[in-house]
């Protein structure tokens, strides 16, 4: 029997974290059909000697919900081996929605998640006013790879209390309402609900987004409601301002659902914030309890540069900033101009930490392991420079190419590695298709690879195959994906382990009306494949749109 795709040869990884084994891999229609020696030709194939075979990757934390509508190839996630990818966190989405409510949920997206308003409301159809609607409209759009949602506590609360679910306690009635239409919204194919009590998301009048202070007997709920349709819940909590509230808060939503809970993590900013965690979520997982974290896995925050400008100061940095890019480079090469920055930089000192920002280098590749005493103020100190004056000598030597990031997150990396090798956390939280004009995680899952698995050795190569496969599939509820093996869906990479590599960040200006975005391509992905098609072959992007949406599959319960 013919297959449709064969790869062969290549050492295949099959994401249960087991060691890699020589293989070939049949593919017929969207499922694996043989595996181990094919001796059937595939109509196509792929030689995949000295290259991994894994499962396509799987992302837990997406901001998609707006892009999918103008950007069905969903870059820059698909140029990184991901075929999965989870919509609808932090509680910002679009549905459920009254048409009166379509430009308020816009106007959220667009200050929690730096999306702009017009493209979000002019590149979706809102056509759709329950959740199941807005699963109809993503199916509409073809996308490249696979696509799963979560229904959110902000459209959730706003359809039920309008104006008063932003700063005022629900009542009785209003809980049973907001529980009934999350369990109704995972029963229609919502893969669970999210909600954000981070203090730093806000709405366009600067009052936290709905939710933000819900009574924890409200997401308790909630939590019933979902857990009875084997759903997902997905929080973003106020850990630094509450952490015991909200560590109990966790508890009772994982008690209160019985299946899984998952939160945003990281290695906090002081000494043993990432073990603090630890302590108290292993301990509820002692019990049984399937509570689970997701960090970015490397320091994150903010860009920097010529092509994305943070304020170092008034005056002539107000100037500089309202150029296009090829004035800032000519700005930068006058040197009465260049003087003039300086001079304002020192008399209006910034708020930004110099000792946390760091050159991302001028090559193809950028390094985000930068020690401290490679820091802007370290180089600085070492120049006999101003931070600012290093800062725009770099940018001028690199014809204003150089970009910087600003270590908000993460920031010492021994104390990241102890969190994302913690057996309740994976590495993610890429945020992709949010904050576009400013931060550039999307890449996270080939940094994984080329940073942890190939420069550091923090995990196995099967090790990190699974976390990026099967572990978060278990999360997201799905049966069918994450694993190499017969009859399961034909979602898989062949990569080059020894040269994968994320490239420098590129801000392009393709979002709908030529808004700007940073987008971030990868090397080292020979193939991806989408429900048994090729997406990508050779770093590129092949047009080839066959991913599927990805509706509640109702798991079991427990830690699988």
């Amino acid at each position: 029997m013919a297959h449709d795709l064969v790869i062969r040869g290549g050492e295949v990884v099959d994401g249960s974290g087991s060691d890699p084994v020589q293989a070939d891999i049949a593919i017929t229609g969207d499922r694996i059909t043989a595996m181990g020696r094919v001796a059937e030709a595939g109509t196509e194939e792929i030689d995949a000697t000295g290259h991994l075979v894994t499962p396509g990757f799987v992302d837990i934390h997406t901001h998609l919900d707006a892009q999918i509508g103008w950007d069905p190839l969903l870059t820059p996630v698909s140029w990184h081996g991901v075929t999965t990818a989870l919509l609808g966190n932090c509680g910002v989405t679009f549905a459920p929605c009254k048409p009166a409510d379509r430009e308020f949920l816009a106007s959220m997206m667009e200050t929690v998640e730096d999306i702009p308003r017009d493209a979000i409301l002019n590149g979706l159809s809102w056509d759709w006013e329950h959740y199941a609607g807005y699963l109809d409209a993503l199916e509409h759009l073809q996308p490249a790879i696979n696509v799963g949602g979560l229904v959110g506590h902000c459209a959730v609360r706003y359809y039920v209390m309008g104006e008063r679910s932003i700063e005022e306690a629900a009542s009785a009635e209003e809980k049973r309402q907001m529980a009934q239409i999350a369990g109704d919204a995972v029963k229609a194919g919502a893969v669970g609900f999210s909600t954000s009590r981070f203090l730093g998301h806000y709405i366009p009048d600067g009052r936290h987004v709905p939710g933000t202070h819900a009574e924890h007997d409200e997401l308790v709920q909630i939590a019933e409601a979902v857990g009875a349709q084997g759903g997902l819940m997905q929080n973003v909590l106020n850990l630094g301002g509450d952490f015991e509230g909200e560590m109990s808060l966790l508890e009772a939503q994982a008690r209160a659902a019985g299946v899984r809970v998952l939160f945003s993590t990281g290695a906090g900013s002081t000494s043993g914030w990432g073990n603090k965690v630890a302590d108290r979520v292993n301990a509820l997982r002692s019990e049984g309890l399937d509570i689970n974290a997701v960090s970015i896995p490397r320091g994150s925050g903010f860009i920097t540069g010529m092509q994305c400008m943070l304020a170092w100061g008034k005056g002539a940095w107000q100037e500089l900033k309202d150029l296009d890019l090829a004035g800032r480079v000519a700005a930068i090469n006058n040197p009465e101009m260049f003087a003039k920055l300086v001079a304002d930089a020192k008399a209006n000192p910034t708020r930004l930490e110099t000792d946390q920002i760091f050159f991302l280098g001028a090559g193809d590749k950028p390094n985000y392991v930068s020690p401290a005493s490679e820091s802007l103020q370290a180089i600085a100190n070492a120049s006999g420079e101003h931070p600012a004056e290093t800062y725009l000598r770099i940018a001028r030597e690199t014809g204003g190419q150089a970009l910087f990031v600003v270590r908000l997150f993460n920031k010492n990396l021994d104390a990241l590695s102890e969190v994302i090798s913690s057996d309740y956390c994976l590495p993610g939280l890429g945020d992709a298709g949010a904050h576009v004009g400013q931060i550039m995680d999307s890449g996270w899952a080939t940094f994984v690879l080329s940073h942890w698995v190939r420069d550091t050795g923090l995990y196995t190569t099967a090790e990190a195959i699974r976390r990026l496969t099967s572990a978060p599939a278990r999360i997201m509820g799905l049966h069918d994906r994450g694993i190499l093996a017969c009859g399961m869906k034909a979602d898989l990479n062949v990569i080059d382990a020894s040269s994968v590599h994320e490239r420098m960040p590129e801000m392009v200006h393709d979002f709908p009306g030529g808004a700007k975005r940073f987008i971030q391509r990868a090397v080292g992905y020979k193939a991806t494949i989408c429900n048994g098609q090729v997406i990508l072959r050779d770093d590129e992007l092949t047009g080839n749109r066959n991913g599927q949406i990805l509706r509640n599959q109702a798991t079991g319960r427990g830690i699988g």
